[in-house]
């Protein structure tokens, strides 16, 4: 008996380079964040990319809406180790200026920087510098074309705004751009990313906006953000939290993991704490995530602690345990193997998770492991398409 394996079909798009990173195609869904403090304040500002590579932060994104944010993006693209991003808002000069500078991509809004005739100014010079190019398009700022033709703010208006901006890149023969169509409505978000997917294959930067506070901005991101990951589409991904942007980063893979769009580290799955439960699941548990803290096998571990659902569950997992009164049994690929006590379980499903990790790697069921530097530590992630 086999575990269960789903099937993704990815929305197929180009493939756009962010300094070193590939964003699009069939490369990772990449994770990324912005930064809080005004980022002339450099110190503060490097500080907290800083903290976002620590947590596994892929590329940053800073605000640049003076000449003194413009003027020390050099320092600071110079002291972190991933990917710069510039956001502009309003003033296309800004985009101009930054441009001048050391930065891996420009993101802007082309209904809010004046007119298709700046536009052009900053996509020539995007082109000019190789630099690629974010459009967002925003549910909440839309031109006002836009909003006359179509009355409100919709999906099918967000996505026409996008295809024509996209229209006016390649009449200046620019083709490095990736797309956004953000809006805090879950249902408008949803269906503006699979309208946009049916008509065009830039790659896609995926978020739900002004979320709010956690932990209910982390559970609406989830709502949005997974059927559109199920539909295969997204190349990057920001989580958009109030306050500091660190706990960003967690919640992405954790959506990325959930929804097997990039599985970095083993899943853990257990059972809620009910009157059938017949061992001390919560200190198993706790032991187990503390001995696989840090690694990235791609396994499913089920550990189950009652005898009404344990065995049935257990078998849908690679490896699982069904437990109960002080002993238990455990699956792999729904067979048996092995009997154990439960002073024994955590043990025993190390060494197990150990043996499917060969195991699987020799069959070459496994992806190749990409080496991550962030410049401090050298981290082992797993690339999966």
């Amino acid at each position: 008996m086999s575990t269960y394996k789903h099937e993704f079909q990815r929305h197929k798009t180009r493939e756009v380079q962010v300094g070193g990173v590939a964003i699009g195609g069939d490369n990772p869904i990449r994770v990324q964040s912005m930064t809080t403090p005004d980022t002339n304040l450099v110190e503060e500002t490097i500080a907290q990319i800083l903290r976002l590579e620590e947590a596994g932060c892929e590329i940053v994104r800073v605000t640049v809406p003076k000449a003194e944010d413009a003027a020390v993006l050099g320092e600071i693209k110079r002291r972190i180790h991933i990917p710069l991003i510039c956001d502009i808002h309003f003033d296309y000069k800004m985009a101009l200026i930054a441009l001048d500078h050391p930065v891996d991509k420009i993101r802007i809004n082309p209904g809010n920087i004046g007119g298709n005739d700046r536009y052009r100014q900053v996509i020539r010079k995007c082109k000019d510098k190789g630099v690629p190019m974010r459009i967002g398009v925003n549910a909440g700022s839309l031109e006002r074309e836009m909003a006359m033709k179509y009355g409100f703010p919709c999906p099918p208006a967000m996505v026409d705004s996008a295809l024509r901006y996209i229209e006016i890149a390649e009449s200046e023969g620019f083709y490095d751009i990736i797309v956004s169509l953000k809006s805090s409505d879950v249902i408008m978000a949803v269906e503006a990313y699979r309208l946009y997917a049916k008509q065009a294959n830039y790659p896609t930067h995926i978020g739900i906006t002004e979320a709010g506070k956690a932990p209910y901005a982390v559970t609406k991101s989830a709502c949005g953000l997974a059927p559109i990951l199920l539909d295969g589409i997204g190349d990057t991904i920001r989580i958009s939290l109030l306050g500091d942007p660190v706990p960003e980063i967690a919640a992405a893979f954790d959506i990325l993991q959930a929804t097997q769009r990039r599985v970095r580290r083993p899943e853990l799955i257990s059972c809620p704490t009910c009157g059938r439960l017949d061992i001390d699941l919560e200190a198993i548990i706790a032991q187990m995530e503390k001995r696989l803290e840090g690694r990235t096998t791609p396994v499913k571990v089920s550990i189950l602690g009652c005898v009404v659902n344990g065995p049935g569950e257990a078998r849908e997992a690679d490896l699982g345990i069904a437990a109960g009164k002080g002993k238990g049994v455990i699956f792999k690929r729904g067979e048996i193997i092995r009997h154990v006590l439960e002073s024994e379980m955590v043990d025993a499903l190390i060494e197990e998770i150990d043996k499917w990790e060969i195991e699987e790697r020799a069959n070459g069921n496994l992806p190749k492991e990409k080496s991550v530097d962030n410049g401090k530590s050298r981290v082992r992630l797993p690339v999966l398409k």
